[in-house]
């Protein structure tokens, strides 16, 4: 693993996309977003994904265009977008902002964005408005891939449709970064590529039994992700998966119906000011009294303590700041691979 300086990886990443014409609005915010992904400790979701991005960029099925991004219709309170697939780091950070405003008049703000492309890491987003002392919600599904199996069945139907939500703290906020399946889409091919196992059975095959085998999933007729939960309470996460696709695809009216084929996402953000409801000092007062009883649960083994959701990637984030950022073999090969896609000297 190499270590880099994140202000030099994102200054890197952002003239990729400059020299693809992305907008320099929209260039900044994606390449400070997906570094955002590493710093925390996301590598499946961080830069590398640039090298995708940019493919999608020179063969017309991403825009990086701000003037791409369409309100179809407003209310001081909530917006629905239409995005043309325009990178969606820029889609998502606009409907943040726009939610974060109505949220400081209203007490919440929700904006529904339809043809996004890929949105990169949800916690990603989160602690520029947790500073804020503001509560976001971002939840995702792909319209275009089925990976994940409905509880009781063996064909995939979904996406592992995450949510993420950043909760502000007296001291570090909560970060919650969680899909609704058993395991990610990303984490299946990374294995499947090593050849190796999964560290559990989170797959079914097409025989119906659970396996950690991921060449059970690239099978005709292909195999799936169990839903979060597993063979025996899938039905939470099917169920939570369900409201994922409601209020995603469902709310912007645009999904699985329409026959979408490409690389995209369905997105709906949600903006809480806690200050308009029970106040920010008694929100703060809350949820530091339930960290402080979750930590000190005594522990299942010692040397594991608990720990909040986040908290590690928090402090990846301050050590990659003092000691410079360590990426994986992969992420770095996907880096040298967009720098030659794109004819640019590859820095580090």
């Amino acid at each position: 693993m190499s270590r880099i300086a994140p202000h030099a990886l994102e200054r890197f990443v952002e003239q990729l996309f400059l020299d693809a014409n992305v907008s320099p609005e929209v260039a900044a915010v994606v390449s400070r977003v997906l570094v955002e992904g590493d710093l925390l400790g996301h590598h499946t979701h961080g830069v590398k994904l640039a090298q995708g991005y940019l493919k999608d960029l020179r063969n017309g099925q991403a825009k990086g265009s701000t003037t791409q991004l369409q309100i179809v219709k407003q209310s001081p309170a909530a917006v629905l977008y239409d995005a043309g697939y325009l990178l969606g780091p820029y889609c998502v950070e606009q409907a943040l902002n726009f939610t974060a405003k109505a949220a400081r008049t209203f007490g919440i703000g929700v904006a529904t964005i339809r043809r996004s492309h890929h949105i990169a890491c949800l916690a990603a987003y989160l602690q520029r408005y947790t500073e804020q002392g503001l509560m976001p919600l971002v939840l995702t599904s792909d319209p275009a891939v089925a990976s994940v199996a409905p509880h009781g069945g063996l064909d995939p139907v979904y996406t592992p449709n995450p949510l993420g939500i950043g909760i502000p703290t007296g001291d570090k906020p909560i970060l919650i970064d969680v899909s609704m399946s058993t395991i990610t889409n990303g984490l299946v091919n990374k294995t499947h590529q090593a050849g190796g196992q999964l560290e559990h059975a989170a797959l079914i095959g097409q025989d119906g039994q659970p396996t950690r085998d991921t060449a059970a999933y690239f099978t005709t007729p292909p195999g799936a992700i169990l839903p979060l939960g597993s063979l025996e309470f899938g039905h939470k996460g099917f169920a939570l998966g369900t409201m994922v696709e409601a209020l995603t695809a469902g709310l912007g009216g645009f999904g699985r119906k329409d026959g979408v084929k490409q690389w995209g996402a369905a997105v709906t953000v949600l903006t809480f000011d806690p200050a308009f409801f029970g106040g920010d000092e008694a929100f703060k007062d809350e949820m530091d009294h339930f960290v402080d009883a979750c930590l000190s649960s005594r522990p299942r083994e010692p040397q594991n303590p608990v720990r909040m959701p986040g908290h590690a990637g928090i402090t990846r984030r301050r050590k990659a700041f003092e000691q410079g950022l360590q990426l994986p073999d992969d992420v770095l090969a996907a880096l040298r691979g967009a720098a030659a896609d794109a004819n640019c000297a590859y820095p580090f």
